[in-house]
């Protein structure tokens, strides 16, 4: 499958269209969810869209950084039919690029269970140096 990758923003009404056709849409809390995926799409540090042919969303990645030294993956997704074709893989190396390349930049994310062997496929491996706060109300839901 032929598709292209470049940085653009998405409104919220594209993104939450796309994580219904992705398993993405479950790692976000139900409390104001379209309110935050608002914020996330407007002022997330890097963000990606892979479309096919048609110039459909096929893909998306999102990352925030200092450009300096780390980048965290906030959202990777890619539908449902387009899985395994790598894609995710595609979107992966080309923020860790636009944020300052593998000899510059940590990259961390945080992973669904079932997302752990492609993160492992790519190189990435379980720090013990996080540290996280997290008193925020949260009622786990899928975007359908």
């Amino acid at each position: 499958m032929n598709h292209t990758i470049n940085e653009e923003r998405l409104t919220a009404k594209e993104y939450i269209d796309f994580l219904k056709k992705t398993n993405l849409g479950s790692q976000y809390p139900k409390e104001r969810f379209e309110d935050r995926i608002e914020i996330l799409v407007n002022k997330v540090s890097i963000s990606l869209v892979a479309r096919n042919q048609n110039k459909e969303i096929i893909g998306v990645c999102f990352g925030i950084t200092d450009f300096a030294y780390w980048l965290f993956i906030t959202d990777l997704g890619v539908i449902r039919e387009c899985v395994g074709q790598g894609i995710g893989t595609a979107l992966v190396s080309k923020l860790h690029e636009l944020a300052g390349g593998t000899k510059n930049i940590i990259m961390y994310t945080c992973v669904n269970e079932n997302a752990i062997p492609f993160y492992e496929k790519l190189g990435m491996t379980r720090p013990n140096d996080v540290m996280v706060y997290n008193h925020i109300e949260w009622t786990d839901f899928t975007v359908e």
